[in-house]
């Protein structure tokens, strides 16, 4: 059992729930600054062929487990069992290929026609992945990362615009121990949504 599950049944919903209020205001404020960044390239990811989807993600927040859990919960009992059986086949196949050192690229259970089934509880690295940004690190100064593969082949010519996530990372960094120490919650938490779902 993980160090979340062990903690969850003592987690009060009138505890968490200030805290994921003011999570949703800082998804808010990342979606209006990804959105003002992809307007000014145009991008637009709509039928990209290099799915973020696909990808191996860890998130590492108390919070984003419990936002993807509340909006979990807004699924209907069908659709639960099948979002919870495709996260435990992703989970089996990505310990076997792990195993074997091989690299999978396996779609997020949530994923559902090409499109994300609990988008409005999407985490921080959904909502902000695939165009170019910088990051403020202690003693390392700006560290610049270019977009997704898809980004980069539309729009290698266009010139930088200033996307800045550090204010994001810090802002959620202090939402986090706040939560945490409101719960009690030590561990550090490194899971992939699909390692989060089986949990619900």
């Amino acid at each position: 059992m993980s160090a979340i599950q062990q903690q969850l049944p003592g987690i009060r919903h009138t505890v968490h729930t200030p805290f994921l209020k003011r999570l949703k205001t800082i998804y808010a404020a990342m979606d209006c600054k990804y959105n003002e960044a992809a307007d000014y390239y145009g991008f637009n990811c709509t039928g990209c062929q290099d799915n973020c989807c696909l990808r191996r993600f860890y998130h590492h927040t108390l919070l984003e487990y419990l936002y993807i859990l509340e909006g979990f919960k807004t699924l209907d009992r069908e659709e639960q069992n099948e979002v919870k059986g495709k996260a435990a086949k992703v989970c089996r196949q990505t310990v076997l290929a792990d195993k074997k050192g091989q690299t999978v690229h396996l779609m997020c259970p949530l994923n559902g026609n090409g499109l994300c089934r609990l988008y409005g509880f999407r985490p921080m690295i959904c909502r902000l992945h695939g165009i170019p940004h910088e990051l403020q690190q202690p003693g390392q100064g700006i560290v610049h990362a270019p977009g997704c593969e898809t980004f980069t082949d539309q729009h290698r010519s266009k010139t930088y615009f200033r996307f800045d996530r550090t204010s994001f990372f810090i802002k959620m960094a202090g939402l986090e121990k706040e939560l945490k120490q409101a719960v009690g919650l030590k561990q550090k938490i490194k899971m992939t949504v699909a390692e989060m779902i089986v949990t619900f």
